[in-house]
């Protein structure tokens, strides 16, 4: 059995869960998320506490049944609390700033990049390198902070670059330093 799987989802208050058909409908103060139940696994709310379960234990569903738990814990979660990514850009003359409701880069290019959020997805820029991405879906949050990420990776010589907060960047040495050793 899956042990992800096996686990009841707690409801917070101020969250309704309705299933119509096949696809559970998740509604907060955060917003509306929905979620399309694949076959074979069933749902089941009991109080303010949700049970998946599945039908059979056929591989495909047994692979599906704790993935089905996850993510629409992760729905509950959204609608109530939401989630938050916090990126930082590290380099000289490396900032962000916000221009209307589009993110302004400047990373070292000729030119400047503007990012435009999905919608659902709000972008804040603390100071000039700290940007905070909040939204209810927690894929779109990930989604976008990865999208920025790609605009300049971090490198492994001095840094450089957007990177998470927390992210630790594996440094190498450099020639001179290869050089000096031998």
């Amino acid at each position: 059995m899956s042990k992800v799987g096996l686990l009841p989802i707690n409801i917070p208050a101020g969250v309704t869960v309705t299933l119509v058909g096949s696809v559970v409908k998740v509604s907060g103060s955060k917003g509306n998320l929905e979620l399309t139940l694949p076959k074979g696994i069933d749902f089941k709310i009991e109080g303010s506490v949700i049970n998946i379960t599945r039908q059979n234990d056929e591989k495909p569903t047994r692979a599906l049944h704790g993935t089905v738990r996850a993510n629409l814990n992760n729905l509950a979660i959204g609608v109530s609390t939401g989630f938050k990514k916090s990126l930082e850009l590290v380099g000289t003359g490396y900032r962000a700033r916000m221009q209307g409701n589009k993110l302004v880069l400047s990373l070292g290019f000729s030119h400047e990049i503007e990012y435009a959020p999905k919608s659902g997805i709000t972008i804040a820029v603390e100071g000039t390198n700290l940007i905070h991405i909040t939204g209810s879906d927690i894929q779109a949050v990930g989604q976008t902070a990865a999208e920025i990420r790609k605009y300049r990776k971090p490198e492994p010589y001095k840094g450089k670059g957007v990177k998470y907060v927390g992210e630790v960047i594996r440094r190498k040495a450099g020639k001179a330093a290869k050089g000096a050793s031998a």
